[in-house]
């Protein structure tokens, strides 16, 4: 979530991709450049900013016809002119909203989120996958406000940053499909109470923070109240499995256990741009 750590870790996955050092200003493009590439993505990303699509555009067709997110498209239907133009209206004013409790999020935003598919399925959520960096898929609910729309693209940006990191420096010494196995399953902080794949119990327990924090910062509590509790037993759930993170899984995995003991919302806004958190060097053990 650090911004610096964040350019970090999406310049070497360029320089992984294209063989070339990304400035700090030219990442933006770099980025959709590199990403572009059809062995990562079937299209490439369209423009430098966030690239709209609906339940008739090719992410949604891409997506239906090889089953990615089904619990979202499942049962999403025609859209309108002026819906769509609501929900873009939506969209602009979520992203400023970001930038207003804190920039650095609406940089990690920008930098990594270059499609959004917004559809009406009822699903009310969003969605993100390794296998498709940059796409973000939402189906907002009918009373979301702009603070839903603002933390959902937060939430699916730092899953998106996630996948960054673990694609440049590996968080978990076992491949995905190996997580599945009910050995390595753990509490999830989201869906209270049940257990989930490693890697998918630590992404739902990392993704809390932003969440809680900007939350917090417009004055609400509602996840605070619901996600403190689940999160601590999430954060000692994940701890058993610590053998099986890499170093720098250990590093993140620390980092979410000291903010699930102290839930100190000061220190997640110092660590957004702090510059303590932009290297990385696995130290953890």
């Amino acid at each position: 979530m650090n911004i610096g750590h964040t350019y970090e870790s999406t310049a070497r996955l360029v320089h992984a991709i294209t063989g070339e050092y990304p400035t700090a200003e030219g990442l933006h493009g770099a980025y959709r450049a590199a990403i572009s590439n059809p062995a990562l993505r079937p299209m490439t990303v369209d423009g430098g900013g966030i690239a709209i699509g609906y339940e008739d555009g090719d992410w949604a067709n891409h997506c239906t016809e090889h089953g990615i997110f089904e619990h979202i498209f499942k049962g999403a239907g025609p859209t309108d002119g002026p819906t769509r133009a609501a929900w873009e209206a939506k969209v602009t004013e979520a992203l400023d909203l970001i930038f207003t409790i804190a920039p650095g999020l609406r940089l990690m935003v920008d930098l990594l989120v270059t499609d959004l598919v917004i559809l009406n399925s009822g699903a009310d959520g969003g969605g993100s996958a390794s296998q498709l960096p940059g796409v973000v898929v939402m189906s907002p609910g009918a009373e979301w406000d702009v603070l839903d729309y603002a933390m959902c693209l937060v939430h699916e940006g730092t899953h998106l940053n996630l996948f960054v990191a673990d694609k440049v420096y590996g968080t978990f010494a076992l491949s995905s499909r190996e997580l599945d196995a009910d050995q390595y399953h753990a509490l999830s902080a989201v869906k209270i109470g049940q257990r989930r794949p490693l890697d998918k119990a630590f992404h739902a327990a990392a993704v809390t923070v932003p969440l809680m924090f900007m939350e917090r910062r417009q004055g609400r509590t509602t996840l605070v109240d619901l996600y403190t509790s689940s999160l601590r037993d999430a954060c000692a759930d994940l701890e058993k499995q610590r053998d099986h993170f890499t170093p720098y899984g250990r590093l993140l995995l620390d980092e979410l256990c000291d903010f699930g003991e102290s839930i100190d919302f000061d220190e997640v806004a110092r660590s957004i741009s702090s510059p303590d958190y932009a290297g990385y060097l696995p130290v953890s053990v």
